[in-house]
């Protein structure tokens, strides 16, 4: 058993919030820098930056999960983790016809970059990827266990797309093993307050859009297995 300095919330230039700074290139040097075994790419309702990065993290002596935050139809947002990029490519495939025809405005929302394993632009995305797929939220559990992945609703307490923000409780034919909190000192209170998550383990991750706000190497997961993607 290894333990891992992990960011499991991480956006790209992709994400429309996301800095332009944000390259594959640069996240997997900024968090090499910083300090973190372990890193996940989770732009919102896309992984199609996840095969750049892969190869960034590669080099720089990183594991790396290919992820994706994914909002469901009830505008809740759920960070989904693969276990290899195959299935993650597979799984934004089925996500990119599930999202709305809605287009992005970039002067507005901001850029949708795509890299390339050279860390250039080589394309964008045209539609808002920040818009609510059809997808509910009860359903994302067994959708994402056919990609060989597993499902983590995002900042779980936060006032907005958080599963207890937007749904205000947590259904009861949930599945899910693990969520996400802002801060370690949420997660007590939580349990206390939602039974269920007496039975869940917690990732604390930095949710970052900008490489300022990564986390510094200060939570940790146990690995029996650190072989990459």
């Amino acid at each position: 058993m290894k333990t891992l300095t992990y960011d499991l919330h991480l956006h790209s230039c992709l994400s429309p919030c996301g800095d332009n700074d944000m390259t594959p290139a640069n996240i997997a040097g900024m968090t090499k820098v910083i300090g973190l075994d372990l890193i996940a790419l989770t732009d919102h309702n896309s992984c199609k930056n996840c095969p750049a990065i892969a190869v960034a993290a590669r080099e720089y002596g990183l594991l790396f999960l290919p992820g994706m935050e994914l909002t469901t139809s009830e505008e809740v947002h759920v960070l989904c983790y693969f276990a290899s990029l195959d299935a993650a490519m597979d799984f934004d495939r089925y996500v990119s016809n599930h999202l709305p025809d809605f287009p992005n405005k970039p002067l507005l929302f901001g850029d949708q970059l795509i890299y390339n394993e050279q860390d250039q632009i080589s394309g964008s995305e045209d539609r808002l990827l920040i818009s609510a797929t059809d997808i509910p939220f009860d359903s994302v559990y067994d959708l994402v266990n056919q990609y060989d992945g597993i499902m983590v609703p995002a900042h779980i307490n936060k006032p907005t797309t958080s599963l207890l923000g937007n749904l205000g409780f947590i259904p009861k034919n949930s599945k899910f093993a693990c969520a996400e909190v802002k801060r370690e000192t949420d997660w007590m209170e939580l349990q206390q307050k939602y039974p269920y998550l007496t039975n869940c383990n917690h990732l604390c991750s930095s949710d970052a859009h900008d490489l300022n706000t990564i986390h510094e190497p200060i939570y940790t997961i146990s690995c029996p297995d650190t072989s990459r993607t």
